[in-house]
């Protein structure tokens, strides 16, 4: 999240990073998707919640840890809701 926030029509991120607002919501794409760990809990409810969510490639990209083995990762900003 912190990498994307700060470009143009990004997401907005507004708690910062805590997983309490869903205005991180991106999809990542289907070829990274299954290398992400899953998501845990507050996020699972969070996405469910969003009328843009879909199962097999909405993260909060506030919950994605950054690592060398995702270097290149594709992904899209969802939607405002």
């Amino acid at each position: 999240m912190e990498n994307i926030r700060e470009l143009d029509n990004s997401v907005e991120a507004i708690c910062g990073g805590l997983c309490a607002c869903a205005t991180c919501h991106v999809y990542i794409d289907p070829d990274w998707f299954p290398r992400l760990q899953s998501p845990a809990g507050e996020e699972q409810d969070l996405l469910q919640s969003l009328t843009g969510f879909n199962e097999a490639r909405s993260r909060l990209s506030c919950q994605v840890e950054v690592s060398a083995e995702l270097d290149g990762m594709a992904l899209t900003i969802g939607p405002e809701e």
